[in-house]
């Protein structure tokens, strides 16, 4: 599956609930990555600090939930994953061109988010 066709395919079971202003329809993906991150966040913590063990299956449907959220935010910019995903691979490749580099990590250039 490409991640085009998964942007298709979670985007059946999105809200049809449509706002005028794109901060409002930007609430759902962006609460719900936050969301469903904090879940991931509290498995690991339980994890090292509590003894619980680690359900890596669970993680990974939580993982999943995640990238639903994220296809979501795609669909309310008018952006397909494969976008969003060429993007990141661009600023990535601006900010490290021979690979991470600790040094160029703590010297960002102004702006660079």
């Amino acid at each position: 599956m490409t991640p085009n066709e998964y942007q298709k395919l979670a985007m059946r079971t999105a809200s049809n609930t449509h706002w005028t202003d794109k901060a409002f329809e930007l609430l759902n993906p962006v609460l719900g990555m936050c969301g469903e991150s904090g879940e991931i966040a509290d498995m690991l913590k339980k994890h090292i600090h509590q003894g619980h063990p680690l359900d890596t299956d669970k993680l990974c449907r939580e993982l999943g939930d995640v990238l639903w959220y994220i296809a979501l935010g795609c669909t309310v910019l008018d952006k397909t994953l494969e976008e969003i995903m060429q993007m990141n691979i661009d600023k990535l490749k601006a900010r490290y061109p021979d690979g991470f580099d600790p040094e160029r990590s703590l010297h960002r250039a102004e702006g660079d988010t």
